[in-house]
């Protein structure tokens, strides 16, 4: 399986979260940054054509061999279905229709959600707020690996079998770290679901539910677009815990890899993100950054210091209310 080495344990730190304190050195130095925030316009079209593109290709597979499927999952849908989850994360933050429409952007994340073939819209909603208040919270933000997770994928093998298996852990992770009650949104999010799938089921049969599913769980799993995983939050520099991206896969993945500048502005819609970079471009161009996410997975692998440990963590004290 690889020889083990590198860390024995998560970085543990006893300050706030950078993010806090810089967004409002920013706001004082750029007020302007404020007129970015709020939705985007064309968000809702450019999500509405990449759902109705995964349910043409739907038609387009039911009669292709099944080796066909699988190789179109990954090549095609993959690419799509990993774009349209990271539009559900825009959405999150209510940029596809406003904080006085709430419910709308609820709503508009499940259809974003129907390519993806199982519900997740509402239940990322539910954890992402806490992704942002407490980044890095001890059993508060489920985007820090398990103890369980750390000790084992320790080796190149195993970080392979990691990154390939990522999609399960970030469906259970919840579960075990801090699970929540199912609410009602999650429970409009299933048959919502599970109503689109049964009449794809039904007018063309098995194989593009295994397509959408299958490119869901690859395309989420060891594939390109998935670096942005690890180059988000993952140490590779002591003492910084999130880090941008600024290569060409932003074009497809709504400037996700603006992820520090999202971080200070999660308000602002990811496509008005390197606006903000430019705007405050002395906050971020002498902060570490990644231009590739291909070359972020080979050193997640290859690198004995950087692994499922390799996450800043820190205590929140909560009150009774939280």
């Amino acid at each position: 399986m690889g020889k083990t080495g590198g860390r024995i344990d998560f970085e543990w730190v006893y300050t706030d979260q950078p993010h806090t304190s810089r967004r409002k050195e920013i706001l004082a130095k750029y007020p302007e940054i404020k007129t970015l925030m709020g939705p985007d316009p064309q968000l809702k079209w450019v999500v509405s054509g990449m759902v109705l593109t995964q349910l043409l290709a739907c038609y387009l597979v039911h009669d292709l061999s099944w080796k066909w499927v699988f190789f179109w999952a990954y090549a095609f849908g993959g690419c799509i279905n990993h774009s349209l989850t990271l539009a559900i994360h825009d959405i999150s933050h209510n940029v596809a229709f406003g904080n006085k429409w709430a419910k709308w952007n609820r709503w508009f994340a499940m259809w974003a959600n129907l390519p993806i073939g199982v519900p997740y819209s509402a239940s990322f909603k539910k954890y992402h707020i806490d992704h942002h208040r407490y980044l890095g919270g001890d059993q508060l933000d489920v985007d820090i690996p398990t103890d369980f997770e750390g000790w084992f994928f320790c080796t190149p093998a195993r970080k392979v079998l990691w990154l390939f298996l990522q999609p399960l852990f970030y469906a259970l992770r919840p579960l075990v770290v801090n699970p929540k009650p199912v609410g009602m949104m999650e429970i409009q999010n299933t048959v919502v679901q599970l109503a689109a799938d049964a009449l794809i089921l039904y007018f063309w049969g098995p194989k593009p539910i295994v397509y959408l599913v299958a490119g869901s769980i690859l395309g989420m799993g060891l594939h390109p677009i998935s670096g942005h995983f690890i180059s988000e939050h993952y140490m590779f520099l002591k003492g910084y815990e999130t880090y941008s991206y600024y290569g060409p896969l932003n074009c497809i993945t709504f400037n996700v890899g603006y992820h520090m500048e999202h971080h200070d502005f999660p308000s602002i819609p990811g496509s008005k993100l390197p606006q903000v970079k430019k705007i405050a471009a002395e906050y971020y161009d002498s902060l570490p950054q990644h231009n590739s996410w291909s070359r972020v997975l080979w050193d997640f692998v290859f690198d004995d210091s950087i692994g499922p440990y390799a996450r800043i963590k820190r205590e929140y004290k909560l009150s009774k209310q939280e």
